[in-house]
């Protein structure tokens, strides 16, 4: 099963590509949105990791990803590399380095200014410690662009009861974001505290139950630098058009995650697993996501797999396409991930596993390539590079996106 674990926790590393498409659908710089997904990465590895087994570090492995994401005006590639290495048999140390370089022609782009280019690096350093049946973590993360800097440190614990039947998991992650602007002396910062607590639960030796809760509370400056609202320039003649303004957010926000995730392995080697989460917000926000996922074995080295994700929300409080008239409300914002949206990912992939001794002193290495169709609906934000006569009747955006990932896993 541990074996297993490994593979599963290498498909969840390549996931990382996603905190980056998310960013830069937000153009970026929205460092709530950035920052959370991205503390994320390392810590919901050790948490599917802990769900599993807690009583077992992590195979030595190296991984070597390359992801690209394409749509919606934005091209976003580069590689992601990590490394687990045991020391004796209860220390592993882990490290992960992370580039990927973005050109940016997004609509809102578009509609406020020119297209952009930006290189973003990251790179993180984490020890796992096993004591028995309980395993301690803890690891640094740092995420630097030329207008932002991220810095981040966590904290998790996983103890295993009954049996090696039931794992309790508990995290902290402390974050803090330096806020900058091209060409420009603006500087302000934000801080977050994320925690998080999970249980899991092995019903019987091909099934698996998990749920985790999480809270997360931001303080600082959490709007976008580059984004602004738009405003009618006479809310009694729309005709006249509209103008922009910089948004306004409120500095604090505090969200709440429930999931609830089911394996199930089946008796020709295959899975199947379903998973839903809630999630809420003190800015109004509710969302729910609801994904599947099967892996199939073809023989003894190729395994195949496929997923569906569907995802919805409302919208912030302060959220509109379009203000009555500039300063109509305390605060105000335009960012479509703050509106009503919803998205859709359909999901492939095929696994091949070499022969022991390809490569000397290397126990196993594997070859994956996942590729995602993703579709983005928005109901309420309106596409402003297609004008109409009268401000608030564009049509409603949408857009697609592919993304593909290619990874090298040895285990040594």
């Amino acid at each position: 099963m541990v074996q297993r674990v490994a593979q599963e926790v290498a498909v969840v590393v390549t996931k990382s590509a996603k905190s980056r498409i998310l960013k830069v659908l937000n153009e970026g710089r929205q460092p709530f949105f950035k920052h959370f997904l991205q503390l994320l990465i390392t810590v919901k590895c050790l948490f599917f990791v802990s769900m599993v087994s807690a009583a077992t570090l992590a195979p030595d492995t190296v991984d070597a990803v390359y992801h690209n994401y394409d749509g919606g005006g934005m091209d976003i590639g580069g590689p992601f590399i990590l490394v687990r290495k045991s020391i004796g048999t209860d220390f592993s140390v882990n490290g992960h380095y992370y580039v990927d370089s973005v050109s940016a022609a997004s609509i809102d782009v578009l509609a406020t200014a020119s297209e952009y280019e930006e290189e973003r690096t990251e790179y993180s350093l984490g020890v796992d410690y096993l004591h028995d049946k309980t395993i301690v973590s803890a690891g640094y993360t740092n995420s630097t662009e030329n207008d932002f800097e991220a810095n981040s440190g966590f904290f998790s614990v996983s103890q295993s009861f009954f049996g090696d039947l039931t794992t309790l998991s508990i995290a902290y992650v402390k974050g803090k974001d330096d806020v900058g602007k091209r060409d420009n002396d603006f500087a302000e910062e934000a801080e977050r505290d994320i925690y998080k607590i999970g249980i899991s639960q092995i019903l019987t030796k091909n099934s698996l139950l998990g749920f985790n809760l999480e809270m997360i509370t931001d303080e600082g400056y959490l709007n976008n630098p580059y984004r602004s609202y738009r405003f009618l320039k006479d809310e009694n003649d729309p005709s006249l058009g509209y103008d922009t303004a910089e948004e306004e957010y409120p500095g604090s926000r505090t969200s709440y995650a429930v999931a609830m995730r089911a394996l199930y392995y089946l008796p020709y080697r295959a899975s199947v697993k379903g998973e839903y989460r809630f999630f809420n917000d003190s800015w109004g926000i509710t969302a729910h996501t609801y994904e599947v996922a099967y892996v199939h074995p073809l023989s003894t080295r190729w395994t195949v797999e496929g997923r569906y994700r569907y995802y919805t929300q409302t919208q912030a409080d302060f959220y509109k396409d379009l203000f009555p008239f500039k300063d109509a409300e305390t605060h105000m914002g335009r960012d479509k991930e703050l509106s009503t949206f919803s998205d859709f990912t359909v999901g492939a992939g095929i696994t091949y596993e070499f022969g022991q001794g390809v490569i000397p002193h290397i126990d196993k290495m594997k070859f994956t390539a996942l590729v995602d169709y993703m579709k983005f609906t928005y109901d309420n934000f309106r596409d402003v590079t297609k004008p109409s006569l009268i401000p608030g009747e564009e049509p409603l955006y949408e857009f697609d996106a592919w993304v593909s990932r290619l990874a090298l896993t040895f285990e040594y």
